[in-house]
């Protein structure tokens, strides 16, 4: 088990190929869900600074507030609502680039301007979401959809 990851201060696709790697050897091996998933926000946010990284674990109709870095969170999050609770039910990464614009989202810190939300899948079924937000209107885009649905399927795969 890694115990510190290096930052890489290139593009976003290399901050993210410097990233991925080292995530994997950072959970691998490693049994515990809440540990991984809390090693996983934090390397997250220490690479891209984003203001909020964390995750929702499915608990029957609901979204459970998980591992996370950042301000205080929404706690429960009903399926079908806001834009975590939206990627639950159409099993589905959403960019949204103005969560103000977004039907339904739920305001968890009026400094929210965007988020990705990208679904974890163990066994066919969503059992949680990654849910990222940043301060800056637009600051999510397909590299971030592409790389965090990679990660979001090793930890499906390998964490669940």
């Amino acid at each position: 088990m890694a115990e510190t990851i290096a930052l890489s201060t290139g593009t976003k696709t290399e901050k993210y190929e410097t990233l991925l790697p080292q995530v994997r050897a950072l959970v691998e091996g490693e049994p515990n869900l809440i540990a991984n998933l809390a090693n996983t926000a934090s390397a997250i946010r220490m690479t891209f600074g984003f203001f909020w990284v964390g995750f929702y674990l499915v608990e029957g109709e609901e979204l459970v507030l998980g591992p996370f870095q950042g301000t205080i969170a929404c706690t429960r999050i009903a399926k079908g609502k806001g834009v975590c609770g939206t990627s639950w039910s159409t099993a589905e990464t959403l960019v949204v680039p103005d969560v103000d614009a977004f039907p339904g989202h739920i305001a968890c810190s009026s400094e929210s301007r965007s988020e990705i939300v990208v679904p974890i899948l163990a066994n066919g079924k969503v059992v949680a979401v990654l849910d990222v937000d940043s301060t800056a209107l637009a600051d999510f885009d397909e590299t971030d959809a592409h790389y965090l649905n990679q990660l979001c399927q090793w930890l499906g795969s390998h964490c669940f």
